[in-house]
């Protein structure tokens, strides 16, 4: 799908960031290479080794048993997890991170037809405004408005979108909303505003 698909009354578009804007393995990834860097440096460890750990572990379970995966293997220390976690929130990253293309087209097609997106984001705070901090926007970032859930309440609750309906004086049905979980498309069942998959686009 592209811009020109979506009902042209829609005035607000309410995107999450991670895997619906950009790849979040861009970032993870870069992470695994900084701690990698880290672990070889203070523990003589191989950062390829190390590296290839990491993400192996990401593709076949995901991001929340890397570390285990990596102690299993290579016996690294219990101290280092709170440094991957550290870093996974605060890390400084050697590439900036890209939007797919589609979604940057997708935008800047919003922002010429003089629309609003927005980006209502679950996750740290901290670390999601890191990962806004280094996205290359084009020049976007000047027309986007950022609402972090967990200052409110976590998506599928509502409480971050109606705060946003009533910061911008919107109507529900002038919102749609891009997502790329049940627990997007829970919330915007919820607050009663329409929603496409991210896979339409990209």
């Amino acid at each position: 799908m592209k811009y020109a698909g979506i009902d042209a009354r829609k005035t607000a578009f309410i995107f999450e960031l991670d895997d619906v804007l950009y790849p979040e393995k861009d970032y993870l990834f870069q992470v695994y290479y900084l701690f990698s860097s880290l672990l070889e440096y203070t523990e003589f460890i191989d950062a390829k080794q190390t590296t290839e750990i990491l993400v192996n572990a990401y593709l076949a379970e995901g991001k929340d048993l890397v570390f285990d995966r990596l102690k299993e293997k290579l016996n690294v220390d219990e101290k280092y997890r709170q440094k991957l976690n550290d870093l996974l929130i605060t890390a400084r990253l050697p590439l900036k991170l890209l939007l797919y293309k589609n979604m940057l087209n997708l935008l800047q097609e919003i922002v010429i037809d003089r629309k609003k997106p927005f980006i209502v984001t679950n996750g740290d705070p901290i670390q999601q405004l890191n990962k806004i901090k280094q996205t290359e926007w084009h020049g976007l970032e000047n027309y986007l408005t950022v609402y972090f859930t967990e200052e409110t309440m976590a998506k599928p609750e509502p409480d971050a979108i109606h705060l946003l309906i009533k910061d911008h004086n919107l109507l529900r049905k002038d919102i749609i909303m891009i997502e790329n979980s049940d627990t997007d498309k829970l919330c915007a069942e919820v607050c009663g505003i329409d929603y496409l998959n991210v896979a339409e686009f990209i």
